[in-house]
C-alpha cells in the first residue's frame, strides 16, 4: 500500500503539534515515538487512516483537547479522528486522576473497534519496549517517571495487555505480552 499526501500532511501536523517535546526522562523528541507507533501499525497491516491516527494518537490528549480534535477531522476526516478518540484517555485539563483515567481506558479496550486496538496496541508496545530498554539502562530509578509509580505502571501495561488480548491475540499483542513480562520479571528480581 501507498501512502498519500494526508499521510504526509499528518506527518508535518504531528511535527508541529509534538516538535518541542522530548519522550519522559530523555532527550528522544516525542516525534520519534509516534513513528515508532505509527511503523508498528503499518508493520500490522494498519491502512493510511490507522497510519494517520498513529501518527496523531496523542495529539488530543495531549496538545489542545477539542480544538485539536476539529483541526483533526477537518484536515483527515471522521475515521481519523474516531480512532484518535479511541486512543486518548482523556481530553479535558486538569486530567482527572491517573489510576481512574487507566481503568477507564482499560475498560474502553475491551469494547471498542479492531482499529482502536490495532494503534492502542501500537502505542503501548513501544511504549513498554522503551520502559524495558531504560528499566536496563537506570534501574529503579525509572519509575519515577511515571505518576503510577513502579506498581501503578506494571499494573497499568500488564492490565492494557491483558484487555488487548481478551479482544483477540495478534502478533502485536502477543509481543506486547511478552515485553510486558520481561518488563514484570526483571522489576520483580529478575537481573537487569
Amino acid at each position: 500500500m501507498a501512502l498519500s499526501a494526508r499521510f504526509a500532511e499528518a506527518f508535518l501536523f504531528a511535527n508541529q503539534l509534538h516538535g518541542g517535546q522530548m519522550r519522559k526522562g530523555t532527550a528522544i523528541p516525542y516525534i520519534a515515538h509516534l513513528l515508532a507507533v505509527t511503523s508498528i501499525v503499518l508493520e500490522n497491516g494498519g491502512d493510511e487512516d490507522e497510519a494517520i491516527a498513529a501518527l496523531l494518537h496523542d495529539a488530543i490528549e495531549d496538545q489542545g483537547g477539542e480544538p485539536t480534535r476539529q483541526e483533526i477531522r477537518r484536515r483527515f476526516g471522521n475515521t481519523v479522528v474516531a480512532i484518535v478518540d479511541g486512543c486518548s484517555d482523556a481530553d479535558e485539563f486538569p486530567k482527572p486522576p491517573w489510576r481512574e483515567r487507566k481503568e477507564a481506558y482499560i475498560d474502553h479496550l475491551r469494547v471498542t473497534t479492531a482499529s482502536v486496538r490495532l494503534v492502542a496496541g501500537a502505542d503501548k508496545l513501544h511504549n513498554a519496549r522503551s520502559v524495558l530498554a531504560d528499566y536496563r539502562v537506570v534501574g529503579e530509578s525509572l519509575w519515577q517517571r511515571f505518576h503510577g509509580g513502579k506498581e501503578g505502571t506494571l499494573w497499568y501495561y500488564r492490565s492494557a495487555a491483558n484487555a488487548l488480548a481478551e479482544m483477540g491475540r495478534t502478533p502485536l499483542i502477543a509481543e506486547l505480552e511478552r515485553v510486558v513480562s520481561e518488563i514484570e520479571r526483571l522489576a520483580y528480581g529478575g537481573p537487569l
